[in-house]
This record gives C-alpha cells, structure tokens and sequence, in this order.
C-alpha cells in the first residue's frame, strides 16, 4: 500500500499540489541555513594562518562545486529514468534541474577565480579540474540548447536524456582529475576515509552552506517544475480547472 501511495505522484497531476507544498518549506530551510552558515563562515570561523582572509571563498565556492556535479549526476538519474520508463515526470525534474546546475557551475568557476587570483596569481589557468568544470558548464547551456532546439517536447526529453547520460562521464573526472593528473588545484579538504583538513568552525561552515544549496536546489526545482508541467500539461482537464 506504502509502495503504491508513493509511485502515485509520479502522476503530474499529483505532484504538482505536492510540489507546490513543498517549495516554501525547502525555501525557508535554505535561507535559515544560509544565514547561519555566512554566520559562521564569516564571522565565527577563524583567519586561515596560510591564506588569510581570501580562503572565506570556499563557503561559496565548495558547495557551487559540489551541487554543480552533485545535481548533474541527479539530472542523469531523471534522465535514465525517463528514457527506461518513459515517463514524463522525470524528464521534467531533469529540465527543471538544468538551470540550476548551471548556475551552480558558473559560481563555482568565478569563485574559483577570485581564490585564484590571490593564491595563484591569475584568474584562471588550463587546469584539469577548471578545465573539466568548464566543460560541466558547457553541458548544462547545451542542454538547454538542445531542448530549445527541438519543438517536439518528447524529442527533446529523449535527445537532452542522451546527452545527460553521455555527460555524466565528465563528473567523475572532475572529482578525480587532482589525482590523475599534476595540477595547481588542492586535493579535497573533506573525505570520507580520511580526517579533514581545516579546523571543526571551518568544516561546520563548509558543511552547512552545503546543506543550504542543496535545499535551494529541491526548492528552485520544484518550483521551476510546477511551471514545466503547466506548459506541458495544458491541454489536461485538470491544468484548466486550475486556470479557472
């Protein structure tokens, strides 16, 4: 009954009233966790005795990163999803989740560069980790291109549902390209077979900001997909009802 209850909203229809409930709760819980991990980022956590001041970059910087391979990886599941169960439902959730992808690419990579500038000297050089992050933001914008290139929705939920799984082979790259490769980019300052490397306010700061992306992302996704399914879903009788 459990099982049944629960595959019931991979239904538009039902997951749109449940969608729109859960928007304003991951909403608040994303600026609740997002004032308290700026608290403690900036105000809380101490000066790095090697960095200074310019390491406060990470408490951006590291969750952009992690959320920007983290939601690619979730956009390849709705997308594998929707190409063996050929349902609509995912290849929505995976178009909702592009955009914010993307952005979360783009602050990684001009955060990275404003820790670079101070660390490195230079904004950006063709390393293995910025250079494959890069090609991670030139995925998303060409899923977004390609869905805008084909008029036919299903067409599109199938070529971009492709493209995504195809992509999905640059993410572990990113992750392991400090290892595979000499590069100026650190290794991870978190692990989990291994001790961090930064001080417990630092780590709590870090860990928090990161909670607070990903609350961001399910409320921004959710919100963008009730959109999706109004458009796709308009000829439906109960999209009119709502209109109504």
């Amino acid at each position: 009954m459990a099982a049944s209850g629960f595959f019931r909203y991979s239904s538009p229809a039902s997951f749109y009233p449940l969608a729109g409930r859960l928007v304003p709760v991951f909403g608040w819980i994303a600026a609740i966790l997002t004032v308290a991990g700026l608290y403690i980022g900036f105000v809380v956590a101490p000066t790095d005795f090697q960095q200074g001041e310019s390491y406060r970059i990470i408490f951006m910087h590291v969750p952009a990163a992690w959320m920007a391979m983290f939601v690619y990886l979730v956009i390849a599941g709705w997308s594998a999803a929707s190409l063996v169960w050929n349902t609509r439902l995912s290849a929505m959730m995976a178009q909702a989740l592009v955009p914010t992808g993307a952005m979360f690419a783009f602050v990684s990579l001009w955060s990275g560069a404003f820790w670079g500038r101070p660390t490195w000297g230079t904004y950006w050089v063709w390393d293995a980790r910025l250079t494959s992050t890069l090609i991670l933001l030139f995925l998303y914008l060409g899923l977004m291109a390609l869905r805008s290139a084909i008029e036919d929705q299903r067409r599109a939920d199938r070529a971009c549902a492709v493209l995504a799984l195809v992509g999905s082979v640059n993410v572990p790259i990113i992750y392991f390209s400090v290892q595979w490769w000499n590069t100026l980019h650190q290794g991870a300052s978190v692990s989990l077979t291994a001790a961090p490397k930064m001080a417990e306010t630092m780590l709590a700061g870090m860990l928090v900001m990161s909670l607070a992306a990903w609350a961001y992302t399910i409320a921004v996704a959710l919100h963008r997909v009730r959109s999706i399914i109004l458009e796709r879903e308009a000829h439906a009788r109960w999209t009119q009802e709502l209109v109504r």
